[in-house]
């Protein structure tokens, strides 16, 4: 079995994609860890739609895309390094919409108090993103296609009780990729107080 932390420290966003498909079992598995992620009163208020149809992942490309290109790339520049921005923006215009599979994440609202529906959910990504990246997929989590208003629910044909949150991208990598880059938790953690540093004493 893979070391846990392993998979933690070194799982990172993935936005290009080779055309291999990852078969059924794979993506039962990647769900299953999925649907075990803790959610508010035991409620399970989680939807998964695993989208394979080469049309209706072009779609959700188109709309992504749309999404970035009104106003979502701007608000990047100057907050992502030009070499950051243009993984993005190739993941965006295209490349995130090439994996073979994408998992929309959604929530049926009828199972859990909307105020607690996102906590229910994004736990649920992060063991989507863990599984794939423990199996030797890429993946990343995308909420650009959510913020087109109703066109991806329209896509998928989703009843108005289920609220997509997030799409999940999982595919092989055509690379491996480099370690994240994440800063000392002296710089994000504090001792009782904030402004206090949390360190470690060994």
């Amino acid at each position: 079995m893979t070391d846990f932390f392993d998979v933690v420290l070194s799982q990172r966003a993935a936005r290009s994609f080779t055309p291999e498909d990852v078969d059924d079992a794979t993506v039962a598995r990647i769900l299953t860890a999925a649907t075990h992620a803790p959610t508010a009163e035991n409620s399970q208020p989680f939807v998964f739609i695993v989208v394979r149809d080469p049309d209706i992942r072009s779609t959700i490309g188109a709309i992504t895309a749309r999404v970035w290109e009104g106003g979502a790339r701007d608000l990047e520049i100057g907050r992502l390094s030009p070499a950051f921005l243009r993984d993005v923006d190739q993941g965006a215009m295209g490349g995130v919409a090439k994996a073979p599979v994408l998992i929309v994440v959604a929530g049926d609202t009828r199972l859990t108090f909307a105020e607690t529906l996102d906590s229910s959910l994004f736990p649920a990504v992060q063991n989507l993103l863990l599984a794939a990246h423990a199996l030797g997929l890429g993946s990343t989590l995308t909420t650009l296609p959510v913020l087109s208003g109703n066109d991806l629910s329209e896509a998928l044909d989703l009843p108005p009780e289920i609220r997509p949150v997030a799409v999940v991208p999982i595919g092989h990598l055509p690379k491996p990729l480099a370690p994240p880059r994440r800063l000392p938790i002296s710089e994000k953690a504090h001792l009782n107080r904030y402004g206090v540093p949390f360190t470690t004493t060994t």
